[in-house]
């Protein structure tokens, strides 16, 4: 199954709910991916421009979209940015066939 970093902020009311009520969110996250057919690989808190991200395999990217969206929709994240992870192999594959593919760049 394909694997999904995802960074997120929350919204300052969401780390005052946090604040009055702490929660293990991880909890939450997993129950969302495994609705899906999913696995939680992991969740942590950063400091920087992103609050907090996850790692996440899901079925399909179907799947992962559905669960991004619902994340997102909920209000308490912002800039929910998720993104696909290649493993080495499939990288290699990748490069494999791109040496198949001929390349025209804009106006040559």
């Amino acid at each position: 199954m394909p694997l999904y970093l995802s960074r997120f902020r929350y919204t300052p009311e969401t780390w005052a709910r946090l604040i009055a009520n702490p929660e293990d969110r991880r909890n939450a996250a997993r129950t969302y991916i495994e609705s899906v057919g999913g696995t939680l690989h992991g969740f942590w808190y950063a400091f920087g421009p992103q609050d907090g991200l996850t790692l996440w395999e899901a079925p399909d990217d179907v799947s992962m979209a559905a669960v991004a969206l619902a994340i997102g929709s909920g209000g308490a994240v912002t800039d929910l940015e998720t993104t696909v992870l290649l493993s080495v192999e499939e990288t290699l594959a990748a490069l494999r066939t791109a040496r198949g593919i001929t390349y025209r760049p804009p106006g040559a």
